[in-house]
């Protein structure tokens, strides 16, 4: 390795140390899905952006979808996926099968990559502690629940004890004797707001909020909560990016100082985002 490479890595630990001392002892909740998941190489490396982060003092909670893995399970059984409006259609026999992976397999194999990697992971759901409290959200997509009540104790409990807490999102009827399944990124961000996280972190699979959809370099890097409405009226925020933005600004909104639609495409995005000058991705304030 060179003395000239050698002096780059330097410099950009160097760079790193405001924002680590920024970040020390504060709450950061990763919301961790997509092609970040699915990779190996990238989820590789979100857990070891995600084991350095906790080793420098900061406080990360990670929150997990594990759609893909749904419905491969769901081929296996017979039983084909249904979306209403964007949102998994869950009868009963879908809940179970939802349940089983997100609180099973994807949550605990989860916590054992962190484990294994030198983390030092929990896995939770919603229905431990009562931390997920949701009523059902509309009959016309089944088992899906709204959040009405977050009881983040047991997630504060396992950060003041230095676990790394690994939500997977599931949550308790409180209306009926059920489980619901709850969108990863809303209650990502429910649960930032309950921690009083200094930042929400969403990792997506696209570079952020693009002024035009077709060319990657019309980045919009920072937007305030207000222009939100506006950017939605003009087509800019389309489609699956509207229900990100909006759980980005009810968090901004509720407390949280910022919240960032990140790449989960670029190796150590998390990293990039975090301790460096860069930043990337789309942050709302």
């Amino acid at each position: 390795m060179s003395f000239n490479h050698e002096m780059d890595r330097a410099t950009v630990l160097a760079e790193a140390l405001p924002y680590i001392q920024k970040y020390t002892g504060k709450t950061v909740v990763v919301k961790y899905g997509g092609n970040a998941m699915i990779s190996e190489e990238l989820r590789h490396a979100v857990i070891s952006d995600i084991i350095l982060l906790s080793l420098v003092g900061i406080r990360v909670a990670v929150v997990h979808g594990g759609g893909p893995e749904i419905s491969g399970m769901l081929k296996k059984i017979g039983k084909e996926s249904k979306f209403v409006d964007g949102l998994r259609y869950t009868d009963e026999e879908t809940m179970d099968i939802v349940q089983q992976i997100l609180c099973g397999k994807v949550n605990k194999d989860l916590v054992a990559t962190l484990n294994r990697m030198g983390g030092k992971a929990l896995g939770l759901c919603g229905m431990d502690g009562a931390l997920f409290q949701a009523k059902c959200l509309d009959d016309k997509y089944g088992q899906v629940g709204e959040i009405i009540k977050v009881d983040a104790g047991v997630v504060e409990d396992a950060l003041n004890n230095g676990y790394i807490p690994v939500v997977s999102t599931v949550a308790q009827g409180v209306d009926a004797e059920c489980s619901y399944n709850i969108n990863a990124d809303t209650a990502a961000a429910k649960l930032a707001t309950a921690l009083g996280a200094e930042r929400l972190i969403l990792l997506t699979d696209v570079r952020g909020l693009l002024r035009d959809p077709k060319d990657e370099n019309t980045l919009i890097p920072d937007v305030h909560i207000s222009q939100v409405p506006e950017l939605v009226q003009d087509g800019i925020i389309s489609g699956g990016m509207i229900p990100k933005m909006e759980c980005c600004v009810e968090a901004v909104r509720s407390g949280v100082n910022s919240a960032v639609i990140i790449d989960g495409r670029v190796p150590h995005s998390i990293l990039i985002e975090l301790l460096s000058d860069e930043g990337i991705g789309t942050m709302l304030h």
